[in-house]
């Protein structure tokens, strides 16, 4: 029977031994003394910061950028700016749709908020930017969307296609800030030209530690956007939050992403979605769980179903065979400030059929082709790691220039 190096360690004596390793191992995990954790009763977001845009609204027909996750004190923010007497006359809502409930990849269509002239209209699928019609009548814009800060998490990629339209339109756009969950660290690599896509738009790191109004910034600072186009752009921060805090979100994300432990692991486990293994959509915990058919050496099985933001799943009715991560997730990775490659290493060398393992998509999650070359070769993580380091220098000069927030180093 073949040995499944990976995939039958325990989550339990992986989590041992890791607190085990030398100063020097790779892979090692310490608790970050000076990191605090914050959650939503302490922090002040842009959107709740009114006394500071509110200004710039009034008589202003405006579009929000939102969903679900646009919230003032439990509130949408839509409703909130309408209770305050602006003129909401159009709504962007960007993948999973307005109420966040879509399937990652579905087409949303256009819809109308009930007993409203409010027109919603989708910024996925075919129509990923606003056009000249959608803006026009539009005097101000607003993005107000809780991002996780991954460069595959399409948020960003739809405040970079918005700033486009808003800078060759003449219209300002204003960004509601909010922390990023995934912002005390900066690990992967770095996007290739070649490798540009609505996954990954810009050379940023795989985990780049900004917010979205620091994102922002930077695509106006560095010219990112079509043509070098310059964004008449407005940021209002956060308050009670900076980037050694680990923020717990209010609101899931997206579907797929439901509390912090598949938040904390979405940037390490998100990789396998170019790859044959199951992240566990389809079932009660998915990016917590990992699993294949074909893997039956595993401690840990799932079967996943069809069911709301993950219609029709990888091996759907079918049982996979791998690991149960939650208790790292919740425990361990966030410590780690890194991406985790060491599931992906050894799914690949215990999965039977190498040649089919990984799918053109993964390409376009990593940003180059190297990854996958070298996960192909065996090659250690650390050598791996050592591949990305002086790109992930550059970007953290550029990046330093735009932060709002004291900084994790």
């Amino acid at each position: 029977m073949q040995r499944y190096t990976f995939l039958k360690i325990t989550v339990q004596l992986l989590i041992v031994g890791l607190f085990l390793l030398n100063g020097n191992a790779e892979g090692q995990i310490t608790a970050k003394s000076d990191f605090t954790t914050v959650n939503s009763s302490q922090v002040k977001v842009g959107a709740e910061r009114t006394d500071q845009y509110l200004s710039l609204l009034k008589g202003k027909n405006v579009a929000v950028v939102a969903n679900q996750t646009s919230l003032v004190k439990g509130r949408l923010l839509a409703d909130t700016l309408q209770s305050l007497g602006i003129n909401i006359v159009k709504i962007f809502a960007p993948e999973h749709g307005f109420y966040g409930a879509e399937d990652a990849g579905a087409t949303v269509d256009n819809s109308k908020i009930p007993y409203t002239s409010i027109h919603i209209i989708s910024l996925y699928g075919e129509h990923k930017k606003p056009t000249t019609d959608d803006l026009n009548g539009v005097d101000v814009v607003i993005y107000d969307i809780q991002d996780v800060g991954v460069r595959f998490f399409t948020y960003i990629s739809t405040l970079h296609l918005v700033m486009e339209a808003c800078a060759e339109n003449n219209k300002q756009l204003i960004v509601l800030d909010r922390p990023d969950p995934n912002g005390y660290y900066v690990d992967g690599p770095v996007l290739e030209p070649s490798f540009k896509s609505f996954s990954g738009m810009d050379p940023v790191p795989v985990v780049y530690g900004m917010t979205p109004a620091e994102y922002a910034k930077m695509l106006n600072g560095e010219k990112w956007l079509e043509n070098g186009v310059n964004c008449n752009l407005t940021v209002i921060p956060v308050t009670g939050w900076n980037h050694k805090n680990y923020y717990e979100v209010p609101v899931k994300p997206s579907p797929n992403l439901p509390n912090m432990s598949s938040i904390f692991l979405y940037p390490s486990l998100a990789l396998f979605e170019g790859t044959v293994i199951s992240v566990g959509r389809g079932t009660d915990k998915p990016f917590e769980v990992i699993g294949n058919p074909l893997l039956k050496g595993a401690p840990y099985t799932f079967t996943p179903v069809s069911k709301p933001g993950a219609q029709h799943p990888p091996f759907e009715g079918q049982k996979c065979y791998g690991h149960d991560l939650s208790d790292f997730g919740n425990v361990m990775i966030k410590n780690y400030q890194k991406i985790y490659l060491f599931w992906l290493k050894g799914a690949y060398k215990d999965y039977p059929d190498k040649a089919n393992f990984f799918n053109p998509y993964f390409k376009n999650l990593v940003g180059n082709d190297a990854l996958q070359k070298q996960i192909e070769q065996g090659l250690p993580e650390e050598e791996i790691r050592k591949t990305w380091q002086a790109d992930i220098n550059a970007f953290m000069k550029i990046r330093k220039k735009y932060l709002l927030y004291q900084d994790f180093q």
